[in-house]
């Protein structure tokens, strides 16, 4: 029997006329095309064009090719968010190589693990990490060449660990050097760790495509205006930065460089430079909202928030409205480049009350435009869950935005992509208006006298309270229930309540089964990003002695 040939595919083939492999590469080019003199970036007194910021980063490419790196070599970063971060993202993968940008917050440790794991050829540092870093040099079996940043915006100590600065390796770079497009773009172009808290961390491993889509799906899904000035409060190793390095490059907007989360500071620049996009975790929006007023004053201008967090506080959203800063709720993981969901808002919202609207906005949502699969479903089965809000299941993604896998983990990477899904470990329901709602991290869930318990639900009312500005609740041991849940409650500047006062408020929200039976006060422990470290409360509620300290 004679197949007949598709004429669709007969004599039609892939081409370079017809096909180009996808790369954020791309944006920066068009960016300083079109835009030569639109300004890119701003950092205290440093100010550079599009046409600027790309030769600078092709100096970088260049003079990275010269010292022998290119296809598959590992480029390390321990920056902090400046213009040499931003040119790090287009000019090392310009070379062909992989960019590895390290948490600034972690110890030598581990920071030695991630250059071996991760085969660094070449580190660039700035000084304010310089203790780390050359503790961490001497612990790694890798001998990385250092190249030093010199920020003239950090005042601080900290000694240079190489022979060469990061603006000597610029000089001898080419500006017009002739950069390569990846030839597939399957290609990695950034290496991500995934925290520690148990055993090594994870590389998380980008590729070009994946990040390109996620670029532009930031300016889609969040609504993003041509030649927007972004601030950047996340930090730029945190998932490249949700991919917004990239993203602005697309956008053609102005990157407000930030070293250090601090309101005074964050005020003053949206107002400077009339910032309108920013991203960050809860705390970053709990210290403007808990900021003094005369700081927030002066704002003429809409400012547009995005939050990424488990579930937010609705304490915070209703914080963040009556600011005037709109607020965008998006999560993702570092295996999802970032943000891979958005609670995109319908129009009708518009017309409940602040309550109904805090509920509707504090949801997952849906999945991002460039994602091609979310589902909630029973990883015992597959399954998706019925669309009841109650029955929960583990999110799942699918599709380009999600990550190529585990750098040499073949084993976690079958893990991960186990029935053809990737396995968030986020416990959630789906909504009848199919919206997702995260209940809770599977690890999180306390098991009270064989009752469910949503750490979650419990901080979301402890938010609610007016002295709280950060809370955690984590199973505490119990010889009756097995598990009853623990608040740990970090109080606003001289605030003062008791105990049983925290405990009484809960008791008015929550099921009294549901409200904490201990409250430890003080500062919680957080990430670089804001992310509360529930590890190590979990730790400290094991010892009774603890709590009653």
């Amino acid at each position: 029997m004679n197949v007949r040939s598709n004429a669709f595919e007969t004599d039609l083939d892939r081409n370079a006329a017809n096909y180009a492999p996808l790369t954020p590469l791309s944006f920066i080019e068009r960016a300083a095309y079109v835009y030569p003199r639109r300004l890119a970036v701003v950092h205290g007194a440093r100010r550079y064009t599009w046409a600027q910021t790309y030769a600078r980063c092709r100096r970088l490419a260049s003079a990275l090719s010269g010292r022998g790196v290119g296809a598959g070599s590992t480029v390390a970063v321990m920056l902090a968010n400046t213009p040499e971060m931003i040119e790090c993202h287009f000019g090392v993968p310009m070379t062909g190589g992989v960019l590895l940008s390290l948490n600034t917050r972690l110890d030598a440790a581990a920071i030695a693990f991630m250059l071996d794991h991760g085969e660094a050829r070449l580190l660039i540092t700035d000084r304010e990490f310089s203790p780390t870093v050359k503790a961490a040099l001497a612990f790694a079996k890798a001998k990385p060449e250092v190249i030093d940043v010199d920020d003239a915006e950090f005042a601080g100590p900290g000694a240079r660990l190489g022979e060469t600065t990061y603006e000597e390796l610029l000089a001898g770079g080419d500006p017009a050097f002739d950069w390569k497009w990846p030839a597939d773009e399957w290609n990695a172009i950034s290496l991500n760790y995934t925290s520690g808290t148990t055993g090594d961390p994870k590389g998380v491993v980008y590729h070009h495509r994946g990040a390109y889509l996620n670029a532009v799906c930031n300016i889609v899904s969040w609504g993003m205006p041509q030649h927007s000035v972004y601030l950047w409060t996340l930090p730029m190793f945190h998932c490249n930065g949700w991919c917004f390095a990239w993203t602005m490059a697309a956008n053609a907007g102005t990157s407000v460089c930030l070293r250090k989360v601090e309101a005074a500071k964050i005020f003053e620049l949206i107002k400077a430079h009339r910032v309108t996009h920013y991203c960050g975790a809860p705390i970053v929006h709990a210290t403007l909202i808990n900021a003094p007023e005369e700081m927030k004053q002066g704002i003429s201008h809409k400012v547009h928030g995005m939050v990424a967090a488990a579930a937010p506080p609705a304490a915070m959203i209703e914080g963040m409205e009556k600011l005037g800063f709109e607020l965008t709720h998006v999560y993702g993981l570092t295996e999802t480049y970032g943000p891979a969901t958005v609670c995109a808002r319908q129009e009708e919202w518009s017309a409940v009350d602040l309550a109904e609207r805090t509920r509707l906005n504090g949801r997952q949502g849906v999945r991002y435009l460039m994602e091609e699969g979310l589902s909630v479903m029973d990883p015992g089965t597959m399954q998706p869950v019925p669309a009841d809000g109650e029955t929960m299941g583990e999110i799942m993604f699918r599709g380009n935005i999600t990550m190529k896998g585990y750098l040499k983990n073949p084993s976690a990477t079958r893990k991960a992509f186990a029935g053809g899904w990737f396995h968030s470990g986020d416990l959630a329901v789906l909504q009848p208006d199919g919206y997702v709602k995260i209940k809770d991290r599977s690890k999180d869930v306390i098991i009270s006298g064989g009752e469910n318990i949503s750490s979650l639900e419990v901080e979301d009312v402890l938010y609610r309270h007016p002295a709280v500005v950060a809370a955690a609740v984590v199973a505490m041991p119990d010889d009756r229930w097995g598990e009853t849940p623990c608040a740990f409650v970090e109080l606003k500047p001289d605030a003062r309540v008791k105990e049983q006062e925290i405990v009484d408020f809960c008791r008015a929200h929550l099921a009294k089964f549901k409200s904490p039976r201990a409250v430890v006060f003080g500062e919680l422990p957080k990430t670089s990003t804001g992310k509360i470290q529930k590890f190590l409360l979990r730790q400290k509620a094991k010892s009774a002695s603890a709590i009653d300290s």
